[in-house]
């Protein structure tokens, strides 16, 4: 019986067929950054204050600054508090000439009732926040509009995972796409922050889907060698966006243009119906065997590469005969431990990463500037995973990753604003660590569970990055208003704690892929069988080899 793994040999495992619909697959992570992260630009809170109507009108009759303006609206104090306060004062009946700086305003009560609205110290930008007024008591709505996207990615990524494995990859990753298009474009049109926060949950609830399932199309259609490559390459793209996304933020200063611009090229990813194919895997899977022999055919035809095999009788070899259930990933001792560390590194590594991105927007700086430097990062941690998975191993670089991250968000709370670019660099290293160890909890997930349930326990547990992302927007904002390190130290202790639950894992480099639950239950066992299946090749090799030799002799 021929499996697809023996074809995919003579197909070709990484040949021009799948580089091409890789590079086409890359594209989709880069505009994937702009969904997660475009609330730095999009919900940008300027210098605020409350708009006293009076003051404004007075501030065009005599040409005051804002500055001017300022001073006669906002009590002195807490910046913080008086933000949310102005005078309770009546300018109709008060004596005030173009001589601002005339009037003592020290012993005038001051009221939290912004009646008028606010007005914003931000020229020549727009944002959601800016246009719905979604500051002081209202500024947990900017938390929320962040969490409804988190909360679009939970339910989306399990519903199309399971139409994935139900209706075929492409159709699912196409048919995510027509919904991110159409509920992007409605983002950007939304009438109200009601409207924009149910249209913003169901942009969520196709991105993400789409993404799984383009990564696991393109994994599933090159060869064992080069899935890790694959995937860590794919997630890389989506740093290229983080790059990306500052630049096109920089020109496009309205969050609704700049929505647009995000959601557009996911109408250019409905044109991949003509160039990307089903996965030959899954259309085994569903003994569809007629149209998956086709589909390698024509891979191995763009490979320039010729079939040997008898294809007609190919099969999938990794097809599951049993169905999972949550009891399986909780009712053995091993299961259970792999289950819960995974499920808080895949909460932590959401936590962390996306709160320390979406700090750079409070910070205060150039937020495009900080915004690109932060993303330059990101590209080193591909690399040193590439780099050191095969000669030392995952667990350690997991847990160091984890580790570094948190010590850097300790250390980094600790620096005084004075010393601002050693703080930079340390929250530099941060970021570094975080995204090695967000990249890392990937594959690491997929090897430290058997075949039958693999996909379904890698969906469950990265449920928990939903999670996190739902929580991070409450738990920067919200804190960083009792003091701005805050989330720094909450960061750096989860990420602390999540290294040293990765150490309670096992090693998985050089050994094979667990088919069952006693695989995971008893691992000697499993090493057992890979040292004795080495052993039988090495054995096999020098017999092959003597045996040619007595023909070459008889010829």
């Amino acid at each position: 019986m021929t499996t697809f793994d023996d074809i995919l040999e003579e197909a070709g495992t990484f040949g021009r067929c799948q580089k091409r619909i890789f590079a086409l697959f890359c594209l989709v992570s880069m505009p994937w950054a702009g969904v997660y992260v475009g609330i730095v630009f999009q919900g940008f809170t300027p210098d605020h204050w409350c708009r006293d109507p009076a003051v404004v009108e007075r501030r065009q009759t005599c040409g005051w600054s804002l500055t001017d303006a300022r001073r006669l609206t906002v009590p002195q104090g807490n910046r913080s508090e008086s933000s949310c306060e102005r005078y309770e004062v009546d300018w109709n009946a008060t004596a005030l000439s173009c001589d601002s700086g005339e009037l003592d305003l020290s012993r005038i009560p001051t009221t939290a009732a912004c009646k008028d609205g606010w007005e914003y110290d931000y020229e020549g930008r727009q944002s959601f926040v800016t246009e719905f007024d979604l500051v002081c008591a209202d500024g947990w709505l900017v938390d929320l509009f962040q969490a409804s996207l988190n909360v679009g990615f939970l339910v989306g990524s399990i519903t199309i995972g399971y139409l994935a494995d139900r209706f075929g990859r492409k159709i699912s990753f196409l048919m995510s796409n027509v919904m991110n298009a159409v509920t992007g474009i409605m983002v950007a049109m939304a009438p109200n922050y009601v409207a924009l926060l149910v249209f913003r949950t169901l942009y969520g609830f196709g991105v993400k889907g789409g993404w799984v399932a383009g990564y696991v199309l393109i994994t599933e259609l090159v060869g064992v060698e080069y899935r890790r490559t694959v995937g860590i390459l794919y997630q890389m793209f989506f740093s290229v966006g983080i790059l990306i996304l500052p630049l096109i933020a920089y020109f496009i200063s309205d969050w609704r243009w700049l929505q647009v611009a995000i959601t557009a090229p996911y109408f250019i990813f409905l044109s991949y119906y003509w160039f990307i194919p089903e996965s030959p895997r899954w259309l085994l899977s569903q003994k569809q065997n007629a149209k998956a022999v086709k589909i390698t055919q024509a891979m191995a035809k763009e490979n320039k590469k010729t079939l040997s095999k008898n294809i007609e009788t190919l099969t999938d070899d990794n097809a599951e005969s049993r169905t999972a259930s949550f009891l399986d990933l909780i009712r053995t001792p091993n299961m259970r431990k792999h289950t819960l560390i995974l499920s808080f590194n895949w909460f932590t590594s959401a936590v962390v990463y996306q709160g320390l991105i979406m700090r750079l927007g409070i910070l205060g700086g150039n937020v495009y500037i900080d915004f690109l430097i932060s993303g330059l990062l990101e590209f080193p941690a591909a690399f040193l995973i590439l780099f050191t998975i095969e000669r030392i191993g995952r667990r350690i670089p997991f847990a160091s990753a984890n580790i570094m991250a948190g010590a850097a968000c300790l250390i980094t709370a600790m620096i005084p604003d004075s010393m601002f670019w050693f703080k930079t660099v340390v929250a530099c290293i941060g970021r570094l660590g975080i995204t090695m160890a967000f990249e890392m909890v990937v594959f690491v997930n997929t090897e430290l569970y058997p075949t039958f349930v693999r996909n379904f326990g890698v969906s469950v547990c990265s449920t928990l990055c939903d999670v996190g992302g739902i929580v991070a927007p409450f738990l920067l904002y919200r804190l960083a208003v009792i003091w701005m390190e805050l989330p720094l130290i909450i960061f750096g202790c989860l990420a602390f704690v999540a290294g040293g639950l990765v150490l309670l894992l096992p090693e998985t480099r050089g050994m094979p892929l667990p088919n069952t639950i006693d695989d995971i239950e008893h691992p000697e066992r499993r090493m057992e069988k890979a040292a004795l299946r080495s052993q039988q090749q090495t054995n096999l090799l020098p017999t092959e080899h003597i045996s040619n030799n007595k023909e070459s002799a008889t010829v």
